[in-house]
């Protein structure tokens, strides 16, 4: 398997250098390049074409979220972690909102780190546990709409919304499924749009809170 390479922005010089080092020991991930200035993150992505973009949440003058958000309107498409030391439900409701693919904090453990890092290369989207049960409060509103929402899901959408809910990527549902890797995603798209949803963090929880599976 293939080591995933990631580039690593965060404004403290002793922790960006540290957790670097740190990632590089662990042999599970190819550090491409670190920086405090988010300005250089265009040119280093088209430089090192990471496969993964780490941002810290505070960066400064500016966050990690603004940052996001411009290089997605730049073309930008590779997976973005938010790594930050914040527990609050409302970043992390910003943060998969606009896209992000992962928020993790900064209190986890280096092999833990690593783990999120791999399975964002691959395609999925990854949330620190001790953010679990805050994502399902944020979700919680959403519950009195489930058995009509439901009833707008086909067959194979429901399906892959399982798939959705063991964390698997799209690669691997289409391998699964034996459907394409385009199919997949435009399923993805029709789910989160019909369930009113934001991401695909979002409708795994969504289907293990409503037991999506028993149905």
């Amino acid at each position: 398997m293939t080591v995933p390479s990631i580039i690593l922005v965060d404004d403290h010089t002793l922790f960006r250098k540290g957790l670097a080092e740190l990632l590089e020991r662990e042999g599970a991930v190819k550090v491409a390049a670190i920086t405090g200035n988010p300005a250089e993150v265009p040119s280093l992505l088209r430089l090192h074409r990471p496969d993964v973009l780490i941002l810290d949440l505070n960066l400064g003058g500016t966050d990690g979220i603004s940052v996001m958000q411009q290089l997605r309107g730049d073309d930008f498409t590779l997976p973005v972690i938010l790594l930050t030391v914040s527990e609050a439900e409302e970043d992390l409701a910003r943060a998969l909102r606009t896209g992000a693919n992962g928020y993790l904090l900064k209190s986890m453990e280096p092999d833990e780190v690593v783990d999120a890092i791999t399975r964002a290369a691959r395609g999925e989207t990854v949330v620190a546990p001790a953010m679990t049960a805050k994502l399902v409060r944020l979700l919680d509103h959403k519950g009195s709409e489930t058995p009509s929402v439901l009833e707008t899901l086909t067959q194979r959408e429901r399906e892959i919304l399982l798939h959705l809910a063991k964390g698997e990527s799209n690669k691997a549902i289409a391998r699964q499924l034996d459907i394409s890797y385009d199919t997949v995603k435009l399923h993805v798209r029709h789910i989160l749009a019909k369930l009113n949803l934001s991401s695909r963090v979002e409708a795994a929880v969504f289907a293990v809170e409503h037991k999506i599976a028993g149905k």
